[in-house]
């Protein structure tokens, strides 16, 4: 049921094709930037950050989601690590997945899914 919307006529099909799989739609603005993720251990002594990665679109969207077998990734991608960015926007990155990770509560291991923006800005992704 996922589906991204770049005109106002496509809205119309998109909303029918996720209220397939459940009523309640989630819409949301589109983020124009590469799609990063970030992995944060809490441990006794603080956090720690795993290696920033990046995912390389051949065509579309990231829909790993949508695949029947997401564990071997999705036929639209492969993983850059550690990712091409900037040492200030890897720092960037892993400080706000350390943010997200202690407002959001967690324990143990999580990973944190982002955008990087091309103008540097971190956004929220999942």
């Amino acid at each position: 049921g996922v589906s991204k919307v770049t005109r106002e006529d496509e809205l119309p099909n998109a909303l029918s094709a996720a209220r397939q799989y459940d009523s309640k739609v989630l819409i949301e603005e589109a983020v124009a930037g590469s799609e990063i993720g970030c992995a944060v251990m809490g441990e006794l002594f603080g956090l720690i950050t795993g290696e920033v990665d990046r995912v390389d679109l051949s065509h579309g969207f990231f829909r790993i989601h949508q695949e029947d077998s997401p564990e071997t990734g999705s036929e639209n991608s492969t993983f850059i690590v550690p990712a091409d960015i900037s040492d200030e926007s890897r720092r960037l990155v892993q400080e706000t997945a350390k943010a997200i990770y202690r407002t959001l509560g967690c324990k143990g291991l999580a990973r944190v899914d982002m955008f990087l923006t091309d103008d540097g800005r971190v956004v929220l992704n999942e």
